[in-house]
């Protein structure tokens, strides 16, 4: 091994000094190749950039012949260097012709050299070119000359990244930072959002990379390892985090790798190679990343994502970098690997114009946030978020599931003309919020919206709902770390109907469970949670806790009128077991003496089928009736809602599923029980009409859906329709569908779909 005073550390120097000399950036490269030749004793030392059309081109060489600069080039994956730069991973050859991947380039004049060893050129685990030294002789490179070269492509891949080489490709080809990026993801959230990157976790850019005292700066990474792990220890030990499940097993993982050695070690000794303990963290992590990043094993890639938070953790205690200081651009579209609810909410909401996670399901907490609040959304964008830079242009398509990342003009002019056409739409949506929901014919239907948080309140004047006719309480629960205790749902409560007004509001009890999380619930991992252990079956085993949001609701309602509903009903018995708590906390808040309800209205949700041969039984117990599509949908086909492969397998609009619902409106219309239907039926103007046509009077959906669905109510001929789908309802499949049926009675009589 080498004496490091004359290896790495000089070699260090001696580039750190290139770098201050006021040089063109040709003359730069060609110093730095020739210094790092010079140093590692090499014959050749060759520099190649990533462009953006996928062709790694030959920015500069000692050794080779200098008339194949910016004109010698490999594809990504042809050759030893496109292979390098395709796997992020360094190739160590004592005989590189013999090699499966070597291609020979004449022009370079190479083909005397044997030995060969190269490393990518890495930011944030993404390759922007190669780095590579050959020698004549047949020998391996040793540990700590890859390690020089690794140390040295940091400095490289930091002049790629400001742009310095921009301008010096002969091929009039942009470098890969600036390529334009499409990724095809999942769309969790409808619209569409223009708007520039802001990245949740930002990276920091460690301007000084190299170090002068390696001793202090060893003391500076020690010192920083040492208070990561005391806030790591002290997030355990806080009684608001130190429970079972998910935080805690995270945070378990978060001081196994923070004592790890080997990690430790390789910071330390990208330090001892002469770079700054920033540096080293970030030279460490990147290649971690570059390593893992290629992984499909589900539990790997969360650890990756486990060392990334470290890691930046771990820079922002020796930077002092607080996040959440810079501004927001007017039209930001978050993008982050994974985020808790909590975390979007912070943003300011006027801001945001769209969301992109790279992991994340569409049943994750923030992906139902999000939606809620209206916001785009896309999930399983692979790759975005070392891709992406801070205040990049990119838009989202929540429609599509796209996301076009530095998007051409031509693309961008498309999708703003997209926007606006939207926004039109809008407008003229707006137009019909003074009128009343009716027919042609006269027929009234109640257009109520979806709800879950204060952010939605203003959207009722906004989209000209008549109410709220699905409150969803658990968004409460799962944007907290802890259980709101029963004054803070109380005041929440009360805030959400003083923001109501006029308009009445449907709460519906805790849904939580099954798919939804929350950090303070244990809970037993199930094969099928949408089956299992959710809703009113988890609410009434634990009583308390449904007793405790009543007793909030009573409060917050006192001289009101409050309407709550308990989802996920399985038998008759029990909505009477819940009833009997209600009561309860009737009686116990009259004997204390607190102001009560001036009108108290108890529904259930149906979704289960199992409540179809108990509607009888179940209207006697109910002042009101909500069909909960969505859920009622999955069950009655047995197909995931969130399984891609399943859920768009069975249409909604068929057959069998209009017939259960219209036995539902026949039912309700016996013992003239309210009835609302609730999801996403009834927020797409065709289906909507289908629900119309079979009776239901009253339907929720979400504040966007609210302007296209009036607009098809308004020019519909209601009681025509509805004799005309019953009339279809009644007849065996003969071929042709519902949905098309319906679509060819709106096309003849002109009703907006």
């Amino acid at each position: 091994m080498r004496d490091l005073s004359t290896g790495p550390r000089v070699l260090l120097r001696r580039l750190r000094e290139l770098m201050a000399e006021p040089l063109e950036p040709q003359e730069r490269l060609d110093h730095i190749v020739r210094q790092i030749a010079s140093n590692m004793v090499a014959e050749v030392c060759s520099f190649y950039v990533l462009r953006a059309d996928g062709a790694l081109e030959l920015f500069a060489t000692e050794g080779l012949n200098k008339d194949a600069v910016h004109h010698s080039q490999l594809k990504m994956g042809q050759g030893l260097v496109g292979t390098i730069a395709a796997s992020a991973r360094a190739l160590n050859l004592s005989d590189a012709q013999t090699h499966p991947a070597f291609t020979y380039l004449p022009e370079t004049g190479e083909e005397i050299f044997h030995s060969f060893l190269g490393v990518p050129i890495l930011r944030a685990g993404r390759s922007l070119g190669v780095l590579v030294v050959q020698n004549k002789a047949y020998r391996k490179y040793r540990d700590d000359e890859l390690e020089a070269l690794e140390t040295t492509a940091m400095i490289l891949a930091e002049m790629i990244a400001t742009g310095e080489l921009r301008q010096m490709s002969t091929s009039g080809v942009e470098l890969d930072l600036t390529r334009p990026v499409t990724i095809d993801a999942n769309a969790y959230g409808d619209g569409i959002g223009l708007g520039y990157v802001v990245l949740h976790e930002p990276r920091m850019v460690v301007t000084n990379l190299l170090n002068d005292d390696a001793d202090a700066e060893i003391a500076r990474l020690e010192e920083a390892l040492d208070s990561l792990r005391i806030s790591i220890d002290d997030m355990l030990s806080r009684r608001d985090v130190s429970m079972e499940g998910e935080h805690r097993a995270v945070l378990e993982a978060y001081r196994m790798f923070a004592h790890d050695r080997g990690w430790v070690r390789k910071l330390e000794e990208a330090v001892r190679n002469g770079l700054t303990a920033e540096a080293a963290v970030e030279k460490v992590q990147s290649d971690t990343r570059a390593r893992m990043i290629h992984m499909t094993d589900p539990y790997l890639r969360e650890r990756l994502h486990d060392f990334d938070d470290l890691a930046n953790r771990l820079m922002r205690k020796l930077t002092g970098f607080e996040p959440g200081g810079a501004s927001l651009p007017d039209d930001a579209i978050i993008v982050a690997r994974a985020m808790g609810a909590a975390e979007l909410l912070d943003y300011p909401r006027e801001a945001i114009r769209g969301l992109i996670l790279e992991d994340g399901a569409v049943t994750s907490h923030v992906v139902i946030v999000a939606r809620a609040m209206g916001i785009p959304v896309v999930g399983q964008a692979a790759g975005i978020v070392s891709l992406a830079e801070n205040r990049d242009a990119i838009i989202v398509d929540g429609e599509d599931g796209q996301v076009h990342l530095r998007p051409v003009p031509e693309l961008e002019s498309a999708y703003a003309d997209k926007v606006r056409f939207r926004a039109r739409r809008q407008e003229q949506f707006r137009a019909l919020r003074g009128l009343p929901s009716e027919s042609k014919d006269g027929i009234s239907v109640d257009l109520q919206m979806n709800a879950g948080l204060l952010v939605d309140l203003p959207q009722l004047d906004e989209c000209g709902a008549q109410g709220i006719g699905l409150f969803r309480t658990e968004l409460q629960f799962m944007i907290a770390s802890t259980m709101p205790k029963i004054e803070e749902q109380e005041s929440f409560y009360r805030s959400v109907l003083r923001q109501a007004g006029d308009h009445p509001v449907t709460f519906r009890t805790l849904d939580v469970g099954g798919d939804k999380v929350v950090p303070f619930f244990r809970s037993a991992e199930e094969e099928n949670p949408a089956l299992g252990w959710r809703a009113l079956r988890l609410s009434l085993d634990r009583p308390a806790l449904l007793r405790t949001q009543f007793r909030a609701l009573l409060r917050a309602a006192a001289g009101a009128e409050l309407k709550l509903m308990v989802p996920m009903v399985t038998e008759v018995n029990e909505l009477r077991a819940a009833k009997a708590l209600l009561k309860k906390e009737v009686n116990r808040l009259s004997r204390f003496g607190y102001t009560l309800p001036k009108r108290l209205q108890f529904g259930a949700m149906l979704e289960v089928p199992n409540l179809m041969w108990q509607l009888d039984e179940l209207l006697q117990e109910v002042d009101f009736l909500s069909v909960g599509s969505n859920d009622l949908f999955q069950f009655v086909m047995a197909a995931d809602r969130g399984n891609a492969r399943v859920s768009n397998r069975f249409d909604p609009l068929s057959r069998p599923f209009l017939r259960l619902l219209r036995q539902v409106v026949e039912a309700a219309d016996r013992t003239r029980t309210p009835l609302t239907l609730c999801g996403e039926l009834a927020g797409r103007p065709l289906s909507a009409m289908a629900l119309i046509g079979l009776g239901f009077r009253s339907i929720s959906m979400t504040p966007a859906a609210i302007g296209p669905v009036k607009a098809m109510l308004l020019s519909l001929d209601a009681k025509q329709l509805q004799s005309h789908l019953l009339a279809a309802l009644d007849q065996p499949d003969s071929g042709q569908t519902i949905r098309s049926l319906l679509t060819e009675f709106a096309d003849q009589n002109d009703v907006s779909i």
